[in-house]
């Protein structure tokens, strides 16, 4: 039953059944109508500036921007930050929000219907200049949402481009850029068909090892879905739940990541992430010896910035150099990489990273502003920043502990595991996803990149 404003008059009985005319502030409310006041006093952060009293002030004459998706360490960055910013995440998010005075709009990411139109308008209406993606579910809706904020309807196309590999391949292909082979696959027997071409294309002989072949999700970040298929045996293991699959012929070579911040078309920042294994660890920036390919690799992100027309914003794409130093383009994503690469940038470099993607998104940045932002590359740098993601060894544990191989080492910068919350360990499906990550900071490179693959051989989880 509707509960009528406090002001208004309603018609009831009194205890003598006579009919008397009321003010429904002056009537006796009952218990169940009584809205209950939530506490969300345990959600409060007590490191947000918003909570602290201490948020940066925000300039009128600047952008306004939402973040799309949940990022704890982005709301922090953007309080820091002299852009107005609203957070646009599920529900689940609104304690913590309102607990720390964080301003919120809840939407789910995850269903498409008639009325997503309605996030880009409630935006528009709300005064948004731009909307920024914090994790690779949002893209589509930020290219969506940037669309109609920015009457520009080929952002929606663009973004499905940084959606599904196999169309993003397409795109590469037709600006000139070096790719593989791929097809998509639909079924197993599309992917034992792909794999004998690409080995009859190898000139492979009878009894001569097949060269392994890759197949990943169409539109899932980092590692999720990622398997290599070296024989009949390993695509029977592939649930019929994860067709569609991408499929890729396999490149020998070095793989490393960029990350780049774009401005009016131009890169004003660029990053070599440098892989020690992929899947479990990469640091920043890269060895001497990756970091002399430096003129090469800005190359082939001009021409992947004109190919997929990329005005503004921050990419993360993936490269094999081989060893006669071709380059070819493994994919590429429009948003913040894993393992916390933006955390390993801004302790390497002291600038934040989530900030910088936030200047570059906003049409109301200047030139002078954002060039004055950024450091040299390599050359500003205080040390280097790597992290680890750990995997368990055993298939059954009962604590997590520390060696001291990895926290009595000078590198050690501190870390995100937790205890077990199970004894079994679960098959690893693909490449898998880490329990934690590990944290190490320091001044060589070479240590860096030996410590990191030393931790391989570690149990933390026993």
């Amino acid at each position: 039953m509707p509960i009528e404003p406090s002001g208004a008059l309603v018609c009831r009985s009194n205890d003598k059944g006579e009919r008397v005319i009321s003010k429904v502030s002056e009537l006796p409310i009952a218990k169940s109508q009584i809205p209950i006041a939530r506490d969300v006093s345990g959600w409060t952060d007590p490191t947000m500036d918003s909570v602290r009293g201490t948020e940066t002030p925000k300039d009128p004459n600047k952008g306004y921007v939402a973040l799309l998706g949940w990022s704890v360490n982005a709301i922090k960055a953007a309080q820091k930050f002299d852009r107005r910013y609203i957070v646009v995440a599920p529900d689940w998010a609104a304690d913590f929000c309102e607990a720390n005075k964080i301003p919120y709009i809840p939407w789910d990411f995850a269903r498409l219907n008639d009325r997503s139109i309605e996030i880009a308008r409630r935006l528009k209406d709300e005064g948004v200049d731009v909307a920024i993606p914090l994790f690779e579910e949002t893209v589509e809706w930020s290219g969506a949402i940037n669309s109609v904020l920015m009457d520009q309807p080929r952002m929606y196309g663009q973004s499905i481009l940084f959606r599904d590999k196999a169309l993003m391949k397409r795109r590469a292909q037709l600006g000139g850029i070096r790719v593989g082979i791929f097809e998509e696959a639909y079924e197993k027997d599309d992917i034992i068909r792909f794999m004998k071409r690409v080995n009859q294309t190898l000139l492979k002989l009878d009894g001569d090892p097949d060269d392994p072949i890759h197949v990943k999700a169409f539109d899932k970040a980092g590692c999720l879905g990622h398997r290599m298929i070296r024989d009949i045996e390993d695509i029977d293991k592939i649930p019929d739940e994860e067709y569609p699959l991408l499929m890729e012929s396999h490149l020998d070579g070095w793989e490393f990541a960029v990350e780049a911040w774009v401005h009016d078309g131009e890169i004003k920042f660029l990053n070599i992430s440098e892989y020690v294994t992929l899947g479990y660890s990469v640091f920043v920036p890269a060895t001497a010896e990756l970091e002399s390919w430096r003129d090469a690799i800005t190359t082939q992100i001009e021409k992947l910035i004109k190919t997929f027309d990329i005005k503004f914003g921050q990419i993360h794409p993936e490269y094999f150099l081989t060893s006669d130093g071709e380059m070819y383009f493994g994919e590429v994503a429009y948003r913040p990489p894993g393992f916390k690469a933006f955390e390993l940038i801004e302790k390497a470099y002291g600038f934040n990273a989530y900030q910088a993607s936030i200047l570059v998104f906003d049409p109301k940045s200047t030139k002078e502003e954002v060039d004055a932002f950024f450091p040299r590359a390599v050359e500003d740098a205080k040390g280097y920043a790597g992290c680890f993601g750990v995997y368990p060894r055993r298939r059954v544990v009962s604590k997590l502990e520390m060696p001291r191989e990895t926290t009595e080492h000078s590198y050690f910068d501190g870390h995100e595991l937790v205890a077990p919350e199970q004894e079994t360990v679960p098959d690893r499906s693909a490449f898998g996803t880490h329990w934690g990550l590990l944290f190490f900071f320091g001044e060589d490179p070479i240590t860096m990149r030996d410590l990191l693959k030393a931790q391989e051989e570690l149990d933390f989880y026993v």
